[in-house]
């Protein structure tokens, strides 16, 4: 008996899965390079979180074509790659459609997969269109030349292969169409391949078999390059996600912690801090870089699906405004990627390179182009944060760095002087409700 074909596909599938585990190991380490939050409370409204936005989909039907094409996508995608157990078992014992036994059942599931597999196959037709042909807007901003355009299309390609393969596997299949049960599409694709011999039709159904295992392999490891990661980040993005109200601002620990330290009387703002004592060094204020974010925001930057649905809703952006809520997303997670490598490059350990996000990635114009009226959280359909990264980063540039512009300085100025925005006398400040 030949094993040759049975140990081919265990190596490709050990070398598949464990690339894949590798990428993951190290998608694990970036995020964890954030700060430390508590993200643990109110469990039950988390994954009913997770359950109505990643699962359900709930915030992505609120555009109903785009929508509903996605979940197509999504359901048929997913349902469909049940059939990858069946192909993994045949692969390595060596047998030929092994779950056929179950008898009609098995007709049922096929004829599933093959409708899902033509409605998948003409929604991302559809979504190309909507991308290449029509050109919508929001595809089709600064930040998404090059790479990020590419890959949008890239993953349509990859889905319509491996649709094709699947439909073209199963007519060629002769042992399968003769059962005429489950080839509900694929007996119409069938005629196309009649005037071929029985031989000829196993060799295309074997190609058609093992292209179709080693692209969703290869799809699987492509994820981690791509906008795609989503598809598996959105579960935890959204059980993750922020619960308190969308205008409460959090406040920072490190800020209490030094205004407390200067209303005691009994404190010395100038004691060197004792040796090994961390808490006594002043924590900084804002970020500057990923590493001054918390691991939820960094979760956030690699879970961004980049369609631009934050930005289309985003005044700053609508009004021409340099800031895209998209881009400071991708800028993020471009910066966090850097840092991994340049932990890679130096067996575990940062070297500094000189460069952070602020400024070297996101400008000081874009922070402060924004209103915080977080119509980027609202639309984002996997629960991202952009505006937090936001405003942290411009706690930075305010605290540590005294820039903020001229109009909110001169606000400031008048409050701590008059206790009011405007530059009125103590006396005056409240004359404004009479008029």
């Amino acid at each position: 008996m030949n094993f040759i074909p049975n140990i081919l596909f265990v190596i490709a599938l050990i070398a598949g899965i464990g690339f894949f585990a590798k990428n993951v190991k190290k998608l694990i380490r970036n995020i964890k390079l954030g700060q430390d939050v508590d993200v643990s409370d109110n469990k039950s409204q988390r994954w009913k979180n997770m359950a109505m936005i990643a699962l359900g989909q709930s915030k992505m039907v609120r555009r109903p074509i785009a929508g509903i094409l996605h979940v197509i996508v999504y359901i048929g995608f997913i349902i469909i790659n049940i059939e990858v157990l069946e192909i993994i078992v045949d692969g390595i014992l060596g047998t030929h459609r092994v779950f056929s036994s179950i008898g009609s059942l098995y007709g049922v599931l096929i004829g599933s997969f093959e409708v899902l597999a033509l409605l998948v196959f003409v929604s991302v037709i559809v979504f190309w269109i909507r991308r290449n042909i029509i050109k919508l807007q929001r595809f089709w901003k600064n930040e998404m030349n090059g790479w990020p355009k590419n890959d949008g299309n890239f993953i349509l390609y990859f889905e319509m292969v491996l649709m094709t393969l699947f439909l073209v596997m199963n007519a060629t299949d002769v042992h399968f169409q003769a059962m005429n049960s489950g080839n509900v599409i694929s007996q119409f694709i069938a005629p196309l391949f009649s005037g071929l011999s029985e031989g000829a039709l196993h060799i295309i159904e074997r190609s058609a078999w093992w292209l179709h295992i080693l692209g969703i392999l290869v799809f699987l490891n492509y994820l981690y390059y791509s906008k795609h990661l989503h598809i598996l980040l959105a579960f935890p993005n959204t059980f993750y996600a922020k619960l308190t109200p969308k205008g409460q601002l959090n406040n920072l620990e490190a800020v209490t912690k030094e205004v407390k330290m200067m209303m005691d009387p009994n404190a010395d703002p100038f004691a060197a801090p004792a040796e090994g004592d961390d808490d006594d060094v002043p924590a900084k204020f804002g970020a500057s870089d990923v590493a001054d974010l918390n691991w939820v925001q960094l979760l956030n930057a690699y879970t961004c699906t980049e369609c631009g649905r934050c930005a289309s809703e985003c005044p700053a952006n609508l009004t021409g405004k340099k800031l895209s809520p998209r881009k400071i997303m991708m800028d993020t997670r471009d910066r966090l990627e850097e840092v991994g490598k340049n932990i890679d490059a130096n067996n575990g350990e940062f070297k500094d390179d000189g460069k952070q996000l602020l400024d070297d990635y996101i400008s000081r114009e874009e922070l402060w182009a924004c209103t915080t009226c977080n119509a980027c959280v609202e639309a984002c359909p996997v629960s991202i944060n952009p505006l937090s990264i936001i405003l942290d980063m411009r706690r930075y540039l305010v605290m540590e760095q005294s820039a903020a512009p001229t109009e909110l300085n001169n606000m400031m100025t008048n409050i701590e002087n008059n206790g009011a925005p405007w530059p009125y006398n103590q006396m005056d400040r409240l004359n404004w409700k009479d008029e």
